[in-house]
């Protein structure tokens, strides 16, 4: 636990209270205990407390400590969080009740001057070059792929091929009836275009392919995998003409020049987006820097337990078990650790920023968000908001947007100067 989050608090509970807590715990039992030869109600004090001893004292605990800590903790103002433990109990018969409780408290801090950050910002250009480079990549997605007639496959091809990996990669193995190569293309892999180039459609043949470390498939990535490869068919590819019935097939373009000035508020948009967010993590490092407070343990555990979920998850949407990765959990929290005080810390700063500032989520703001899950994951909206509420994401869905319009708010009062 970080040192200045954390306390040992000792109460002490008076011995009449204790008394009376104890008497009315008693009676309690008095009334519901059923033992031969007394009727309800009537068996003597002392037997109860002489057969319920550890009951009693469970109860008179369960009962008076809780609510000694909590009158503690708020005379002290301590926010707890976490879970309270209590230890070094001490229990006896006329005696006051003693004992000690750990937790840890959200630390308290006094927020600096967050207006008026510097921060570097460059408002994005979009030159004609980058809407060019644009529309050609639009083309390129609309182009279609003629087969041609069987002859050896050369460079610039599309050669069309059957795949099944039969060595070097753990199961499940690849298997495909038809991908697309472009042999010679610089995303096509050299063992592929190598052996490729001259094969005619029919050939089949097996190949080692090496995969570099860096490849985007992590389950490929450093491998040297060895496929069957048959060779289905080759094609050319034909890019559509730029002109005003290609902009029309697009969407409610009236002409080609319509096209573009969408093309080049899109791209605009697109650099506005990632030039703010990268001023806004230059904001959100200064806050970090300038407020140096300790961080509850507790929280920290729960981010990286939340960064742990996310890792998972990458794994099940591979369609692979979790629970057959061998993962070593406290070598990943110790790699963690400082993201994780990080954000952690981050986030209790723009919390009290918003709270300072009157910043939260409205109404439909959340909604708006709960309707866009309702439409991808097509599903009622009220469904969705009933299995939302109970889960909690609905709470994070609000924490969300509200962290973003405090960035927001932050991003609009800093002085932005141009970088170097």
């Amino acid at each position: 636990m970080s040192e200045s989050c954390f306390r040992a608090i000792e109460i002490t509970v008076p011995v009449e209270e204790v008394d009376r807590e104890t008497e009315r715990v008693v009676a309690a039992l008095q009334k519901k205990v059923r033992i031969p030869g007394f009727r309800p109600g009537k068996v003597p004090a002392t037997m109860i407390r002489a057969r319920y001893a550890k009951d009693i004292r469970e109860d008179v605990l369960e009962s008076l400590a809780p609510k000694h800590f909590t009158r503690r903790a708020e005379a002290e103002n301590l926010r707890v969080v976490g879970s309270p433990k209590m230890k070094d109990v001490h229990f006896e018969a006329g005696e006051p009740l003693k004992f000690t409780v750990e937790c840890e408290v959200a630390p308290v801090f006094e927020l600096g001057e967050y207006n008026n950050l510097t921060v570097h910002y460059d408002e994005p250009q979009v030159g004609d070059e980058d809407v060019a480079a644009r529309l050609e990549q639009l083309r390129d997605e609309k182009a279609d792929y003629i087969n041609i007639d069987p002859r050896p496959v050369a460079d610039g091809d599309f050669a069309v091929v059957s795949l099944k990996s039969l060595a070097g990669i753990e199961d499940p193995p690849i298997e495909q009836d038809e991908i697309q190569f472009h042999v010679g293309g610089e995303s096509t892999l050299p063992e592929f275009a190598e052996n490729l180039r001259g094969a005619s459609p029919g050939d089949e043949k097996e190949i080692e392919v090496s995969y570099p470390a860096d490849y985007g498939q992590e389950r490929l990535a450093g491998k040297k995998v060895r496929f069957h490869v048959g060779l289905k068919a080759i094609r050319r590819k034909e890019l559509p003409e730029l002109n005003d019935d290609f902009a029309k097939d697009l969407g409610d373009y009236q002409n080609l020049e319509e096209l573009r000035e969408e093309v080049r508020r899109a791209i605009y948009r697109e650099r506005e987006f990632l030039a703010k967010q990268e001023s806004k993590n230059e904001i959100v490092d200064k806050l970090v820097e300038m407020h140096p407070f300790p961080v509850p343990e507790t929280f920290v555990d729960g981010q990286i337990e939340s960064y742990a979920q996310q890792y998972l998850a990458t794994f099940t949407a591979r369609g692979i078990d979790p629970r057959t990765i061998n993962i070593d959990w406290a070598k990943l929290k110790e790699s963690q650790q400082d993201r994780a005080v990080r954000e952690v810390r981050a986030s209790m700063i723009l919390d009290r920023i918003a709270e300072r500032e009157a910043i939260a989520a409205m109404t439909d703001e959340v909604d708006r968000e709960l309707h866009r899950i309702a439409r991808q994951e097509r599903e009622a909206v009220a469904a969705v908001r009933m299995r939302l509420e109970k889960d909690g994401t609905l709470r994070r869905i609000a924490n969300r947007i509200r962290t973003e319009k405090t960035l927001n708010f932050l991003f609009d009062t800093a002085r932005k100067e141009a970088k170097e």
